[in-house]
């Protein structure tokens, strides 16, 4: 378990920023109200192995008395690092990603089971998505009940939307909750 380089740091926050926007500052800036201590602490992001953590201070501190080789995880899975060297985010961080999401789609409830199966939202599951949305920001999916689904990438922005065909793919996959149950082991 260490802090991230410059480098590894840019690439979490340049995923991160593409899916939040100018909120990415209230993840950075969260404070943290676990541990013993009165005054709230901070949260940071912190690798073990190849897997970036978004965690509390105080459970860094608590963290240290485990030895890196038996600390499986800790603090919330924002990610991993390929062996490229590029930056993925995971499924575990859907639930800070969607409470600072800039941009959203919600899909129909006929179209919600497709998404959870890995597939791309097409333009006849779309209910609703975000003004301004330009074709390539990271989007993330929500139910019409205001669930997270998952996230992706926008295919297409808002005003391409409307006239596209019914079958035209709006945003492209990256992770679902149907992920916990498909890849449990990965997890």
């Amino acid at each position: 378990m260490r802090p991230l380089d410059e480098k590894e740091t840019t690439a979490v926050f340049e995923k991160i920023f593409k899916f939040t926007g100018n909120n990415l500052k209230n993840i950075i800036e969260n404070p943290s109200h676990e541990g013993p201590e009165e005054k709230p602490g901070r949260y940071c992001f912190r690798l073990q192995k190849n897997r970036v953590f978004y965690v509390s201070e105080a459970l860094v501190k608590r963290a240290t008395n485990v030895s890196r080789e038996k600390l499986i995880s800790f603090g919330t899975c924002m990610g991993k690092f390929t062996k490229g060297g590029s930056f993925h985010l995971t499924i575990q961080s859907l639930n800070l990603i969607a409470a600072n999401a800039k941009h959203k789609v919600w899909l129909k409830p006929t179209s919600e089971m497709s998404f959870l199966y890995g597939n791309h939202v097409l333009k006849g599951g779309l209910g609703r998505i975000t003004e301004n949305t330009v074709s390539g920001d990271g989007v993330v999916v929500f139910s019409m009940s205001d669930v997270p689904l998952g996230f992706g990438i926008a295919a297409k922005s808002t005003q391409d939307c409307r006239k596209l065909d019914p079958n035209g793919i709006v945003v492209l996959h990256q992770a679902d909750i149907g992920e916990y149950l498909r890849m449990e082991d990965d997890l």
